[in-house]
Protein backbone atom coordinates (compact mmCIF):
# COMPACT_ATOMS: atom_id res chain seq x y z
CA UNK A 1 0.00 0.00 0.00
CA UNK A 2 1.32 3.71 -1.17
CA UNK A 3 1.29 6.41 1.14
CA UNK A 4 0.02 9.45 0.64
CA UNK A 5 1.68 11.96 -1.14
CA UNK A 6 0.43 14.67 1.34
CA UNK A 7 3.36 15.76 4.51
CA UNK A 8 0.34 16.49 6.73
CA UNK A 9 -1.03 12.83 6.05
CA UNK A 10 2.37 11.28 6.54
CA UNK A 11 2.87 13.03 9.70
CA UNK A 12 -0.33 11.80 10.97
CA UNK A 13 0.36 8.41 10.49
CA UNK A 14 3.59 8.75 11.57
CA UNK A 15 2.29 10.17 15.39
CA UNK A 16 -0.23 7.67 15.33
CA UNK A 17 2.41 4.27 14.79
CA UNK A 18 4.49 6.32 17.53
CA UNK A 19 1.63 6.66 19.81
CA UNK A 20 0.02 2.47 19.30
CA UNK A 21 4.17 1.97 19.69
CA UNK A 22 4.76 3.44 22.73
CA UNK A 23 1.59 2.41 24.36
CA UNK A 24 2.29 -0.92 23.71
CA UNK A 25 5.81 -0.85 24.74
CA UNK A 26 4.40 0.98 28.10
CA UNK A 27 1.37 -1.78 28.68
CA UNK A 28 3.26 -4.77 28.05
CA UNK A 29 6.63 -3.14 30.19
CA UNK A 30 4.30 -2.26 32.95
CA UNK A 31 1.96 -5.99 32.83
CA UNK A 32 5.51 -8.02 32.58
CA UNK A 33 6.95 -5.96 36.06
CA UNK A 34 3.47 -5.89 37.79
CA UNK A 35 3.00 -9.92 37.29
CA UNK A 36 6.57 -11.32 37.45
CA UNK A 37 9.45 -8.64 39.33
CA UNK A 38 7.18 -6.77 41.30
CA UNK A 39 5.16 -10.06 42.44
CA UNK A 40 8.60 -11.26 43.25
CA UNK A 41 9.13 -8.03 45.30
CA UNK A 42 6.10 -8.10 46.80
CA UNK A 43 5.72 -11.59 48.04
CA UNK A 44 8.56 -12.25 50.74
CA UNK A 45 7.71 -8.73 51.56
CA UNK A 46 3.98 -9.34 52.53
CA UNK A 47 4.55 -12.66 54.23
CA UNK A 48 7.46 -11.16 56.51
CA UNK A 49 4.48 -8.81 57.57
CA UNK A 50 1.39 -10.75 57.61
CA UNK A 51 3.60 -13.35 60.17
CA UNK A 52 4.17 -9.79 61.88
CA UNK A 53 0.45 -9.89 62.23
CA UNK A 54 0.01 -13.11 63.22
CA UNK A 55 2.77 -12.40 66.17
CA UNK A 56 0.58 -9.12 67.37
CA UNK A 57 -2.96 -11.11 67.74
CA UNK A 58 -1.04 -13.80 69.87
CA UNK A 59 -1.45 -16.90 71.12
CA UNK A 60 -3.77 -18.16 71.86
CA UNK A 61 -5.81 -15.90 69.43
CA UNK A 62 -6.84 -12.16 70.96
CA UNK A 63 -10.06 -11.17 69.18
CA UNK A 64 -9.68 -7.79 70.88
CA UNK A 65 -6.38 -7.58 69.40
CA UNK A 66 -7.82 -9.27 65.96
CA UNK A 67 -10.43 -6.52 66.29
CA UNK A 68 -7.80 -3.40 66.59
CA UNK A 69 -6.18 -4.66 63.49
CA UNK A 70 -9.30 -5.11 61.00
CA UNK A 71 -10.14 -1.19 62.62
CA UNK A 72 -6.43 0.29 61.81
CA UNK A 73 -5.53 -1.33 58.36
CA UNK A 74 -8.10 -2.45 55.37
CA UNK A 75 -8.25 -6.19 56.21
CA UNK A 76 -9.99 -9.02 57.55
CA UNK A 77 -9.34 -11.52 59.93
CA UNK A 78 -11.11 -14.78 60.67
CA UNK A 79 -10.31 -17.12 63.52
CA UNK A 80 -10.87 -20.70 63.49
CA UNK A 81 -9.70 -23.07 66.58
CA UNK A 82 -10.99 -25.57 69.76
CA UNK A 83 -10.85 -22.54 71.86
CA UNK A 84 -11.70 -19.51 69.39
CA UNK A 85 -13.80 -18.92 66.62
CA UNK A 86 -14.29 -15.14 65.81
CA UNK A 87 -14.89 -13.57 61.85
CA UNK A 88 -14.57 -9.67 61.76
CA UNK A 89 -17.07 -9.85 58.95
CA UNK A 90 -20.48 -9.76 60.08
CA UNK A 91 -22.63 -12.87 59.92
CA UNK A 92 -24.16 -13.17 56.45
CA UNK A 93 -21.48 -10.97 54.78
CA UNK A 94 -18.17 -13.57 54.40
CA UNK A 95 -17.24 -13.74 50.67
CA UNK A 96 -13.99 -15.43 49.27
CA UNK A 97 -10.95 -12.86 48.61
CA UNK A 98 -8.80 -13.50 45.47
CA UNK A 99 -6.48 -12.54 48.02
CA UNK A 100 -5.68 -14.38 51.18
CA UNK A 101 -2.95 -15.63 53.45
CA UNK A 102 -3.42 -18.15 56.36
CA UNK A 103 -1.28 -18.75 59.45
CA UNK A 104 -1.57 -21.46 62.25
CA UNK A 105 -0.83 -20.85 65.91
CA UNK A 106 0.96 -22.79 68.21
CA UNK A 107 -2.61 -23.90 69.52
CA UNK A 108 -4.06 -25.48 66.84
CA UNK A 109 -5.74 -21.82 65.63
CA UNK A 110 -6.39 -21.13 62.16
CA UNK A 111 -5.67 -17.62 61.32
CA UNK A 112 -6.92 -15.89 57.90
CA UNK A 113 -5.97 -13.07 56.16
CA UNK A 114 -7.91 -11.03 53.79
CA UNK A 115 -8.11 -7.80 51.85
CA UNK A 116 -11.36 -5.60 53.59
CA UNK A 117 -12.37 -5.08 49.71
CA UNK A 118 -11.53 -6.98 46.63
CA UNK A 119 -9.02 -5.16 43.94
CA UNK A 120 -10.56 -2.88 41.20
CA UNK A 121 -10.39 -5.78 38.34
CA UNK A 122 -11.45 -2.85 35.86
CA UNK A 123 -8.47 -0.44 37.23
CA UNK A 124 -5.93 -1.52 34.62
CA UNK A 125 -8.20 -1.27 31.82
CA UNK A 126 -9.07 2.26 32.71
CA UNK A 127 -5.84 3.15 33.22
CA UNK A 128 -4.68 1.93 29.70
CA UNK A 129 -7.20 3.00 28.18
CA UNK A 130 -6.59 6.87 29.96
CA UNK A 131 -2.67 6.33 28.97
CA UNK A 132 -3.84 5.94 25.28
CA UNK A 133 -6.12 8.67 25.52
CA UNK A 134 -3.15 10.95 26.51
CA UNK A 135 -0.51 9.93 24.39
CA UNK A 136 -3.43 10.36 20.95
CA UNK A 137 -3.82 13.50 22.70
CA UNK A 138 0.25 14.19 22.74
CA UNK A 139 -0.13 13.11 19.06
CA UNK A 140 -3.08 15.67 17.66
CA UNK A 141 -1.17 18.01 19.88
CA UNK A 142 2.09 17.98 18.03
CA UNK A 143 0.57 16.98 14.79
CA UNK A 144 -1.63 20.34 15.04
CA UNK A 145 1.94 21.95 15.96
CA UNK A 146 3.54 20.35 12.85
CA UNK A 147 1.10 21.51 10.46
CA UNK A 148 0.40 24.89 11.72
CA UNK A 149 4.14 25.19 11.08
CA UNK A 150 4.10 23.45 7.60
CA UNK A 151 0.87 25.77 6.99
CA UNK A 152 2.37 28.18 4.57
CA UNK A 153 3.50 25.68 2.24
CA UNK A 154 -0.06 25.56 0.73
CA UNK A 155 -0.02 29.13 -0.24
CA UNK A 156 3.35 28.60 -2.04
CA UNK A 157 2.17 25.83 -4.10
CA UNK A 158 -0.78 27.62 -5.29
CA UNK A 159 2.02 30.61 -5.89
CA UNK A 160 3.99 28.03 -7.94
CA UNK A 161 1.23 27.08 -9.54
CA UNK A 162 -0.16 30.53 -10.61
CA UNK A 163 3.56 31.73 -11.78
CA UNK A 164 3.92 28.81 -13.72
CA UNK A 165 0.68 29.32 -15.57
CA UNK A 166 2.35 32.77 -16.23
CA UNK A 167 0.21 34.96 -13.84
CA UNK A 168 2.64 36.68 -11.98
CA UNK A 169 0.02 39.65 -10.64
CA UNK A 170 -0.61 37.59 -7.06
CA UNK A 171 2.59 37.22 -5.20
CA UNK A 172 2.96 34.49 -2.45
CA UNK A 173 1.45 35.77 0.73
CA UNK A 174 4.48 36.25 3.60
CA UNK A 175 3.01 35.89 6.85
CA UNK A 176 5.51 34.37 8.93
CA UNK A 177 9.06 35.57 9.25
CA UNK A 178 11.34 31.37 8.97
CA UNK A 179 12.26 29.47 6.44
CA UNK A 180 9.09 29.10 4.54
CA UNK A 181 8.26 32.66 4.87
CA UNK A 182 11.89 33.09 3.18
CA UNK A 183 11.11 30.75 0.54
CA UNK A 184 8.48 32.61 -0.45
CA UNK A 185 9.70 35.52 -0.58
CA UNK A 186 12.58 34.02 -2.96
CA UNK A 187 9.83 32.62 -4.88
CA UNK A 188 8.11 35.97 -5.37
CA UNK A 189 11.29 37.90 -6.17
CA UNK A 190 12.09 34.72 -9.07
CA UNK A 191 8.67 35.22 -10.13
CA UNK A 192 9.10 39.29 -10.59
CA UNK A 193 12.07 38.80 -12.36
CA UNK A 194 10.76 35.79 -14.84
CA UNK A 195 7.49 38.69 -15.39
CA UNK A 196 10.35 41.47 -16.30
CA UNK A 197 11.95 39.28 -18.43
CA UNK A 198 8.87 38.28 -20.79
CA UNK A 199 8.01 41.60 -20.55
CA UNK A 200 11.31 42.96 -21.86
CA UNK A 201 10.51 40.00 -24.75
CA UNK A 202 7.23 40.80 -25.47
CA UNK A 203 8.06 44.28 -25.81
CA UNK A 204 10.48 44.07 -27.84
CA UNK A 205 9.04 41.06 -30.16
CA UNK A 206 6.15 43.82 -30.37
CA UNK A 207 8.30 46.34 -31.60
CA UNK A 208 9.82 44.09 -34.07
CA UNK A 209 6.85 42.64 -35.89
CA UNK A 210 5.90 46.65 -35.79
CA UNK A 211 8.53 47.80 -37.35
CA UNK A 212 8.86 44.55 -40.15
CA UNK A 213 5.39 45.35 -41.00
CA UNK A 214 6.34 48.71 -43.03
CA UNK A 215 9.47 47.26 -45.31
CA UNK A 216 7.63 44.22 -45.74
CA UNK A 217 4.66 45.92 -47.28
CA UNK A 218 6.98 48.04 -49.82
CA UNK A 219 8.42 44.63 -50.50
CA UNK A 220 5.31 43.54 -51.57
CA UNK A 221 4.27 46.55 -53.28
CA UNK A 222 7.33 46.42 -55.29
CA UNK A 223 7.06 42.03 -56.19
CA UNK A 224 3.47 42.89 -57.75
CA UNK A 225 5.45 45.47 -60.21
CA UNK A 226 7.66 42.92 -61.25
CA UNK A 227 6.71 40.55 -64.45
CA UNK A 228 4.61 37.57 -63.91
CA UNK A 229 7.29 34.34 -63.69
CA UNK A 230 8.08 31.64 -61.37
CA UNK A 231 10.59 34.25 -59.31
CA UNK A 232 8.02 36.41 -58.89
CA UNK A 233 5.21 34.10 -57.58
CA UNK A 234 8.03 32.53 -55.08
CA UNK A 235 8.80 35.62 -53.88
CA UNK A 236 5.03 36.74 -53.32
CA UNK A 237 4.37 33.27 -51.59
CA UNK A 238 7.11 34.29 -49.42
CA UNK A 239 6.82 37.63 -48.22
CA UNK A 240 2.63 36.45 -47.84
CA UNK A 241 3.97 33.69 -45.39
CA UNK A 242 5.64 36.35 -43.78
CA UNK A 243 3.24 38.83 -43.15
CA UNK A 244 1.17 36.13 -41.18
CA UNK A 245 4.45 34.63 -39.25
CA UNK A 246 4.14 38.71 -38.07
CA UNK A 247 0.79 38.69 -38.11
CA UNK A 248 0.48 35.62 -35.37
CA UNK A 249 3.30 36.89 -33.50
CA UNK A 250 1.52 39.72 -32.88
CA UNK A 251 -1.46 38.05 -31.99
CA UNK A 252 -0.12 35.28 -29.70
CA UNK A 253 1.54 38.65 -27.51
CA UNK A 254 -2.17 39.83 -27.09
CA UNK A 255 -3.52 36.84 -26.39
CA UNK A 256 -0.71 36.02 -23.96
CA UNK A 257 -2.34 38.49 -21.49
CA UNK A 258 -5.39 35.80 -21.67
CA UNK A 259 -9.07 36.72 -20.41
CA UNK A 260 -8.14 41.00 -20.55
CA UNK A 261 -7.63 40.49 -24.15
CA UNK A 262 -10.52 39.23 -25.22
CA UNK A 263 -13.27 41.21 -26.76
CA UNK A 264 -16.36 38.67 -25.33
CA UNK A 265 -20.21 39.53 -26.64
CA UNK A 266 -22.91 37.47 -26.88
CA UNK A 267 -21.97 34.43 -30.03
CA UNK A 268 -23.97 31.80 -31.86
CA UNK A 269 -20.84 29.22 -32.33
CA UNK A 270 -22.92 27.48 -34.57
CA UNK A 271 -24.13 30.25 -36.95
CA UNK A 272 -20.05 31.43 -36.66
CA UNK A 273 -19.17 28.12 -37.82
CA UNK A 274 -21.18 27.58 -40.59
CA UNK A 275 -20.91 31.32 -41.60
CA UNK A 276 -16.65 30.95 -41.51
CA UNK A 277 -16.58 26.93 -43.41
CA UNK A 278 -18.87 28.31 -46.32
CA UNK A 279 -17.13 31.87 -46.72
CA UNK A 280 -13.41 30.55 -46.76
CA UNK A 281 -13.88 26.83 -47.26
CA UNK A 282 -16.58 27.00 -49.58
CA UNK A 283 -16.64 23.78 -51.47
CA UNK A 284 -13.62 22.05 -49.27
CA UNK A 285 -16.70 19.31 -48.74
CA UNK A 286 -16.05 19.70 -45.05
CA UNK A 287 -18.70 17.83 -42.56
CA UNK A 288 -20.58 19.80 -40.27
CA UNK A 289 -22.18 18.67 -36.61
CA UNK A 290 -23.18 21.38 -34.91
CA UNK A 291 -25.49 21.04 -32.20
CA UNK A 292 -27.09 24.29 -31.06
CA UNK A 293 -26.14 25.80 -27.88
CA UNK A 294 -27.75 29.29 -28.14
CA UNK A 295 -25.75 32.90 -27.37
CA UNK A 296 -22.47 31.89 -25.27
CA UNK A 297 -20.55 35.15 -24.57
CA UNK A 298 -16.92 34.63 -25.99
CA UNK A 299 -15.25 36.70 -28.70
CA UNK A 300 -15.89 35.75 -31.95
CA UNK A 301 -12.74 37.12 -33.74
CA UNK A 302 -10.63 34.84 -31.34
CA UNK A 303 -13.18 31.78 -32.15
CA UNK A 304 -12.68 32.25 -35.91
CA UNK A 305 -8.91 32.34 -35.72
CA UNK A 306 -8.95 29.12 -33.78
CA UNK A 307 -11.86 27.06 -35.96
CA UNK A 308 -9.51 28.50 -39.09
CA UNK A 309 -6.55 27.29 -38.12
CA UNK A 310 -7.64 24.12 -36.56
CA UNK A 311 -9.56 23.55 -40.76
CA UNK A 312 -6.46 24.48 -42.40
CA UNK A 313 -4.75 22.16 -40.22
CA UNK A 314 -7.03 19.60 -40.90
CA UNK A 315 -6.97 20.31 -44.35
CA UNK A 316 -3.09 20.14 -44.48
CA UNK A 317 -2.72 16.91 -42.80
CA UNK A 318 -5.41 14.70 -43.53
CA UNK A 319 -3.82 12.96 -46.09
CA UNK A 320 -6.67 13.15 -48.59
CA UNK A 321 -9.15 10.84 -46.91
CA UNK A 322 -12.12 11.43 -45.83
CA UNK A 323 -13.51 15.33 -45.29
CA UNK A 324 -12.45 16.56 -42.10
CA UNK A 325 -15.69 17.05 -39.65
CA UNK A 326 -16.20 20.27 -38.02
CA UNK A 327 -18.25 19.62 -34.58
CA UNK A 328 -19.97 21.66 -31.77
CA UNK A 329 -21.34 20.10 -28.84
CA UNK A 330 -21.91 20.01 -25.13
CA UNK A 331 -19.71 17.57 -23.06
CA UNK A 332 -20.81 15.74 -19.99
CA UNK A 333 -19.81 18.20 -17.25
CA UNK A 334 -21.27 20.95 -19.24
CA UNK A 335 -18.15 22.05 -21.15
CA UNK A 336 -18.33 23.52 -24.66
CA UNK A 337 -16.24 22.28 -27.03
CA UNK A 338 -15.44 23.31 -30.59
CA UNK A 339 -13.05 21.61 -32.76
CA UNK A 340 -12.46 20.23 -35.82
CA UNK A 341 -11.61 16.08 -36.35
CA UNK A 342 -9.86 14.61 -39.59
CA UNK A 343 -8.93 10.99 -41.00
CA UNK A 344 -5.44 11.40 -42.05
CA UNK A 345 -2.66 9.32 -40.43
CA UNK A 346 -2.65 11.53 -37.21
CA UNK A 347 0.89 11.72 -35.55
CA UNK A 348 2.59 9.45 -33.06
CA UNK A 349 1.41 9.33 -28.86
CA UNK A 350 5.02 10.82 -27.94
CA UNK A 351 4.38 13.91 -30.34
CA UNK A 352 0.69 14.58 -28.30
CA UNK A 353 2.10 16.46 -25.74
CA UNK A 354 4.38 18.47 -27.61
CA UNK A 355 1.49 19.68 -30.08
CA UNK A 356 0.69 23.18 -29.17
CA UNK A 357 3.52 24.68 -28.12
CA UNK A 358 5.24 27.33 -30.06
CA UNK A 359 7.24 26.90 -33.20
CA UNK A 360 6.79 22.87 -32.95
CA UNK A 361 6.27 20.64 -35.41
CA UNK A 362 5.68 17.18 -35.86
CA UNK A 363 8.52 15.32 -38.27
CA UNK A 364 5.97 14.49 -41.02
CA UNK A 365 4.81 18.48 -41.54
CA UNK A 366 8.25 20.13 -41.78
CA UNK A 367 8.58 20.04 -45.28
CA UNK A 368 7.90 23.53 -47.18
CA UNK A 369 4.77 21.56 -48.80
CA UNK A 370 2.97 20.97 -45.75
CA UNK A 371 3.47 25.05 -44.92
CA UNK A 372 2.93 26.33 -41.45
CA UNK A 373 5.61 27.49 -38.90
CA UNK A 374 4.61 25.81 -36.36
CA UNK A 375 2.21 28.35 -34.55
CA UNK A 376 -1.11 27.84 -35.33
CA UNK A 377 -2.04 25.21 -32.53
CA UNK A 378 -0.50 27.62 -30.29
CA UNK A 379 -2.71 30.19 -30.98
CA UNK A 380 -5.41 27.92 -30.74
CA UNK A 381 -4.56 27.08 -27.08
CA UNK A 382 -3.75 30.57 -26.64
CA UNK A 383 -7.63 31.39 -27.63
CA UNK A 384 -9.24 28.61 -25.35
CA UNK A 385 -6.79 29.11 -22.05
CA UNK A 386 -8.11 32.73 -22.54
CA UNK A 387 -11.58 31.52 -22.45
CA UNK A 388 -10.52 29.52 -19.19
CA UNK A 389 -10.79 26.29 -20.99
CA UNK A 390 -7.58 24.22 -22.72
CA UNK A 391 -6.62 22.47 -26.20
CA UNK A 392 -7.91 19.14 -25.88
CA UNK A 393 -6.00 17.12 -28.64
CA UNK A 394 -6.62 13.06 -29.00
CA UNK A 395 -6.20 10.72 -31.53
CA UNK A 396 -9.03 9.46 -33.25
CA UNK A 397 -7.66 6.37 -34.96
CA UNK A 398 -7.52 7.06 -37.77
CA UNK A 399 -6.69 11.18 -37.92
CA UNK A 400 -6.15 13.66 -34.86
CA UNK A 401 -9.06 15.47 -33.50
CA UNK A 402 -8.43 18.64 -31.47
CA UNK A 403 -10.59 21.19 -30.19
CA UNK A 404 -11.22 23.85 -27.81
CA UNK A 405 -12.91 22.84 -24.48
CA UNK A 406 -14.38 25.83 -22.10
CA UNK A 407 -16.91 26.59 -19.90
CA UNK A 408 -18.94 28.59 -21.61
CA UNK A 409 -22.01 30.45 -19.79
CA UNK A 410 -25.44 31.46 -21.39
CA UNK A 411 -25.19 35.10 -22.67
Amino acid sequence: MRLPRSIRSRLMLAFIALAAAVTAVFTAGMHRFAHNEWENYARPLAADYVDRLAAEIGNPPDPQRALALTQRLPITVRIEGPRVNWDSQPPGHHRTLPWAWVRRSADGHRIVFGLARAPDAERPARFGWALLAALLAVTALAYWAVARLLAPLRPIVAGVESFGRGEFGRPIAVARRDELGLLAERINGMAANLDAMLQAKRTLLLAISHELRSPLTRARVNAELIEESEARSALLQDLGEMRELITDLIESERLAQGHSALQAEPVDLAALARELVAGAFGGRGLRLDLEELGPVHADPARLRLLLRNLIDNALRHGGGAAAPEVFLRREADGRIALGVRDHGPGVGAEQIERLGQAFYRPDNARSRSEGGVGLGLHLCRLVAQAHGGELRIRRAEPGLEVSAVWPAPAA
